[in-house]
């Protein structure tokens, strides 16, 4: 009782850099990230002596080892999210083991899209938040570049204007993916509507943290009593677009988005495998699309330079389907494997831009063309590929 009494009064203290308040609302620190781990000592508790566990022990573990997993920073020590870190290991190990032979590349290369590709539809069905794409997307884009500069610039074959071309389309796609995180335009409570206004000064976990700079207000629309038909429409309208969740009335193609936990307006998704781990709506659409080709761009012209430097007497075209003797020394299998693994990347964004591409010519967003297909009311081109809602389009 004590310690739990001191650690309550000192909490309005300053913290140092490796000083945190834990989850359970105590001052903590780094040194003691073993210590005290009451749900760790339960469970390691029951499995000796062969008790089942309970429930929810393993997610408590869970949460107590991402609490303490933290790094030092100026005003207390910052946490870590999990998910971030598996990127970091696993890419440059699957890409040094895919390189030692061509049987190994295509079965790990393989592995990893089904892996990545079923973690994101376990995410998104699960209406989870991560960062492990957006740790993969950048990590994937910085190491490339490091591989580029380590590996194929010493080789020779790559004069300073196309190191510079690369450079500036790296930085460009860095730029624009900070641009675009930094809000899609969030529905905000109108005066007009608001009947009373309850602010929370921290946002729930499953809110975005970007929302109202850190806070969030719950809206309550009042009940003014309105007569005759139009009275009776602007209700139903009200009513039809009321978002029990963020307490507002959404404008016309505003939506709410299940994972970012706030409406948007024009919400068109919530990208996970673009890398933004954001939602994309009105204010960040441009500049997510700009993200895109500027990315795509950057890694066609990054993988020609490639396949030129490690199989110089063949074609940019077949090269990548055919590239005698590339095995025999691991640089040249190294930069040939990270040239594949640039192209399932790029084939993934380049299907997502396309997608996006199509949507915008018949102004219509991804939210509203799958509720167009739930309720089956538009009109389907090229098995789906093409879905014009008939609502907005002015033509291409």
């Amino acid at each position: 009782m004590t310690k739990r009494s001191r650690q309550t009064l000192d909490q309005d203290d300053p913290l140092c850099c490796c000083e945190y308040i834990d989850r359970r609302g105590g001052r903590n620190h780094l040194a003691a990230c073993c210590c005290d781990c009451e749900d760790l000592d339960e469970a390691c508790d029951r499995w000796m002596k062969k008790k089942p566990q309970n429930p929810d022990s393993l997610s408590r573990v869970m949460a107590t080892f991402n609490d303490r997993l933290r790094v030092p920073w100026i005003s207390g020590a910052r946490q870590v999210d999990i998910s971030v870190i598996p990127p970091l290991i696993l890419l440059p190990v699957f890409l040094h083991i895919a390189a030692l032979h061509y049987l190994l590349g295509i079965l790990v290369l393989t592995a990893v899209s089904v892996l990545v590709l079923w973690y994101y539809y376990y995410t998104h069905r699960k209406k989870g938040r991560t960062l492990f794409f957006l740790s993969l997307a950048l990590f994937s884009l910085f190491y490339m570049f490091y591989l580029f500069i380590t590996e194929v610039v010493p080789r020779g074959g790559v004069n300073h204007l196309q190191l510079a071309a690369v450079t500036v389309g790296v930085a460009l796609t860095v730029i624009f993916l900070i641009i675009t995180k930094r809000g899609p335009g969030y529905v905000r409570p109108r005066p007009t509507d608001t009947h009373s206004t309850v602010t929370y000064h921290k946002p729930p976990s499953d809110v975005d943290a970007a929302y109202l700079n850190g806070a969030q207000h719950q809206v309550v629309i009042a009940n003014h009593e309105q007569t005759g038909e139009s009275g009776t429409a602007q209700q139903s309208v009200q009513r039809r677009n009321w978002c029990a969740v963020c307490k507002v009335v959404r404008p016309p193609r505003a939506g709410h988005c299940r994972i970012g936990g706030v409406c948007i307006l024009r919400l068109d998704h919530h990208c996970l495998v673009g890398g933004i781990n954001s939602c994309v709506g009105q204010d960040n659409h441009r500049n997510f699309l700009l993200t895109l080709v500027f990315f795509l761009l950057t890694s066609l012209y990054g993988i020609s330079l490639v396949l030129r430097s490690a199989c110089s007497d063949q074609n940019v075209m077949t090269a990548l389907f055919y590239c005698p003797d590339v095995y025999n020394q691991f640089s040249s299998a190294l930069c040939f494997t990270c040239a594949w693994y640039s192209c399932v990347v790029t084939g993934g964004l380049l299907h997502l831009l396309l997608l996006q591409l199509i949507n915008v010519s018949f102004n219509v967003t991804e939210r509203e063309a799958r509720l167009a297909l739930r309720e089956k009311t538009i009109r389907s081109l090229l098995w789906g590929l093409i879905i014009d809602t008939g609502v907005y389009s002015r033509g291409f």
